[in-house]
C-alpha cells in the first residue's frame, strides 16, 4: 500500500512545547498484504503500511470492521474493539501527530472515518463515526467517538479528543470520549 503523506498542517500548540499536526495515508485494503478468512462470517485480515511504514491491521468478519496499529498490532486491545452497528473503515487516515523543537514528527494517534449501518425494526440508517485510536508507547486503544454526520465541525471534534485525550488515555481503564451532537446513524461501541 503507498503510504504518501497528502497533507501535514499544524493546527495548535500545546502546553507540552510541541506542535499537534496532521498527515494523511491512504488505506486501500487491495494494495495490502491479505490472509483470508476460514469461515463465512470470517472476511480475513490485511496488513498495510501507514505513516513513515508503522504497521496497519485490519480485520474484518461478521459485517464488522476491526483496526490496530504498530508491530504487535493483532494483539493490542484496538484489535477487539468495533462499532455495535455493522460497520466498514473509511479509506483514509489521519495520523495526528507531535512536532517537536527539533522537528521530528511522531504520531500519537489516528482518526479514521467509519460508515455505520444501525438497523432498527422500521428501518437502516447508515451514518459515519469517527474513531480516535491512542497509539504507542502503551497499549492501542480507541479513545473517542464523534458522529461524523450530526456535527458540521466533526474533524475539529476528533482532533479535540485526539490532542486532548490520547497521550494520556489508560486502555482498559478510562472510557472513551464521545463529543458532539449524536444522530440515528451513529453506533456506539460494541458491548456498550
Amino acid at each position: 500500500m503507498s503510504a504518501a503523506t497528502f497533507v501535514v498542517r499544524p493546527v495548535a500548540a500545546l502546553d507540552i512545547g510541541h506542535v499537534a499536526e496532521s498527515s494523511y495515508t491512504a488505506l486501500d485494503l487491495e494494495k495490502c498484504r491479505d490472509v483470508q478468512g476460514e469461515t463465512d462470517e470470517d472476511y480475513g485480515m490485511w496488513s498495510c503500511k501507514g505513516y513513515r511504514g508503522i504497521p496497519v491491521y485490519v480485520m474484518a468478519g461478521d459485517q464488522r470492521s476491526y483496526m490496530s496499529y504498530g508491530r504487535y498490532a493483532k494483539t493490542e486491545p484496538a484489535a477487539k474493539q468495533t462499532l455495535a452497528a455493522f460497520n466498514g473503515e473509511g479509506k483514509t487516515i489521519e495520523w495526528r501527530l507531535d512536532r517537536s523543537a527539533s522537528g521530528a514528527t511522531k504520531p500519537f494517534a489516528t482518526i479514521v472515518r467509519w460508515s455505520t449501518t444501525v438497523s432498527s425494526d422500521a428501518e437502516a440508517v447508515r451514518g459515519e463515526v469517527l474513531i480516535v485510536t491512542r497509539l504507542a508507547p502503551g497499549p492501542i486503544c480507541h479513545v473517542g467517538y464523534v458522529d461524523a454526520r450530526a456535527n458540521a465541525d466533526s474533524d475539529a471534534l476528533a482532533r479535540k479528543i485526539a490532542d486532548e485525550h490520547a497521550r494520556n488515555f489508560r486502555c482498559g481503564t478510562d472510557e472513551p470520549v464521545t463529543l458532539g451532537n449524536i444522530g440515528p446513524g451513529f453506533s456506539r461501541p460494541y458491548g456498550d
